[in-house]
């Protein structure tokens, strides 16, 4: 019986091992197998006919891959749709709160001058915008003429947040006005979402151009002191105009060179009120959501409501700032930002007017021209004044600019000390 039973088991054990090693050499060895698999399919083997074949069928692995990434796909597309959709539809309910908003305003404002331009006009008077002048902060600015041949600046707004705002401020600020030390408005064109001011054109640019040039001839024959000095009497009686010469005070909260323009003559002419507001002759302290104005020039109770309050006197420190550029050459920089090598720029003119030193433009000139040019630095010095009780009206500045410079007294020092500075 032992004997009868070894047999079988032998034969069983055999059978088992070749089956085995038919099935192991077949599912890892077989290169036909692994590329019907990948392609969608499942192996299997015929034992009739003695090979192996691929099965296909609507369940297959890469099926289900194709579809799971149709799906995602499919969702993906639907949610850039339903986003540019609602983009598209926020940006025109937004143009047309903006239109809406410039159409009233230019309704209630009049059709007094300044003119009215059709766009089509306007590209016909910038000769369809080929010479570009420059990049302002709210838009490009490019030569044209008018039809009897005036040369003028005419500046595209761009399309950006706060558009109708600026266009705005600069018609209801400076579309009515008319003083020799402000650039004049002398039409517009709002037409959709295409807006447009032209202005007399300045054909000696900006201020910027000269103060800061490399230029050594320009210090030499053009910025002499006698020259800073009308340059900036000039945008102190434009100022002084804006603040109190106008039915309603006019805040600017953008003096700097780059919006003083010079003429043919070289006098100097306020531009750029996109970012002006309007307030009320008698008051005294003005609201504002956020600071504005130029980093460098922003008066610190713009940071900071422990200075004192926003007012006529923001602007006063703006011009002081860039008087101080006038006399120096220099450009300021704000204390709190950059390197600390870096000498802040009212702190240097200050220690040199109190040593009796010269100033950078001041080299190779008269004793005479020499002292003029200390003596703007005095004035630019108490226009700085942190606090702002402590800086000159603009009136005032005129007078000291006129006839009183040699009764200046030197001011206190007009910036906090590092170590003291109270931070916003």
């Amino acid at each position: 019986p032992m004997s009868d039973k070894l047999p079988i088991s032998f034969k069983e054990s055999a059978e088992r091992m070749l089956s085995f090693a038919e099935t192991t050499v077949y599912w890892y060895g077989s290169y036909y197998c692994v590329h019907c698999e990948r392609s969608g399919g499942r192996c299997a083997f015929s034992s009739q006919r003695d090979r192996q074949f691929c099965m296909r069928g609507p369940h297959g692995s890469r099926i289900k891959v194709i579809a799971a990434t149709s799906s995602v796909a499919a969702f993906v597309l639907l949610l850039l749709t339903v986003a540019t959709v609602l983009y598209l539809s926020l940006k025109t309910r937004y143009n047309a709160e903006i239109h809406m908003k410039v159409e009233m305003f230019l309704k209630t404002y009049g059709t007094s001058k300044p003119t009215r331009y059709t766009f089509s006009e306007v590209k016909k008077m910038a000769r369809r915008f080929k010479e570009k002048l420059g990049q302002g902060g709210f838009g490009s600015v490019y030569k044209g003429e008018l039809p009897n041949g005036v040369p003028v600046a005419v500046k595209m707004l761009e399309n950006s947040t706060g558009e109708g705002e600026s266009f705005i401020n600069e018609v209801a600020t400076i579309g009515l006005i008319h003083h020799a030390n402000i650039v004049r408005l002398l039409g517009f064109c709002s037409e959709g979402m295409r807006r447009a001011l032209i202005y007399e054109f300045m054909p000696n640019e900006s201020l910027e151009k000269y103060i800061f040039s490399d230029d050594s001839n320009i210090f030499q024959n053009l910025l002499v002191p006698e020259k800073l000095l009308d340059i900036a009497l000039g945008i102190a009686r434009g100022m002084e105009y804006l603040h109190q010469g106008c039915n309603q005070r006019i805040l600017h909260f953008d003096i700097k060179p780059h919006n003083i323009l010079l003429d043919y003559n070289f006098n100097p002419k306020i531009s750029d009120f996109g970012l002006a507001k309007l307030c009320a002759r008698d008051q005294s302290i003005v609201t504002l959501t956020a600071a504005r104005g130029t980093m460098g020039y922003i008066a610190p109770e713009l940071y900071s409501r422990n200075f004192g309050g926003v007012s006529y006197k923001s602007d006063v420190y703006s011009f002081g700032m860039l008087v101080l550029e006038m006399v120096s050459g220099r450009r300021n920089s704000d204390p709190r930002i950059g390197s600390q090598d870096d000498v802040y720029l009212p702190e240097w003119i200050y220690e040199k007017v109190i040593n009796g030193e010269e100033l950078a433009l001041t080299l190779e000139t008269t004793q005479e021209e020499k002292d003029k040019v200390r003596q703007l630095a005095v004035v630019a010095l108490w226009c700085i004044q942190w606090n702002p009780r402590n800086r000159p009206s603009m009136t005032k500045v005129v007078n000291m600019l006129t006839g009183r410079l040699q009764s200046l007294q030197m001011p206190p020092k007009p910036f906090v000390s590092y170590e003291n500075e109270p931070m916003p």
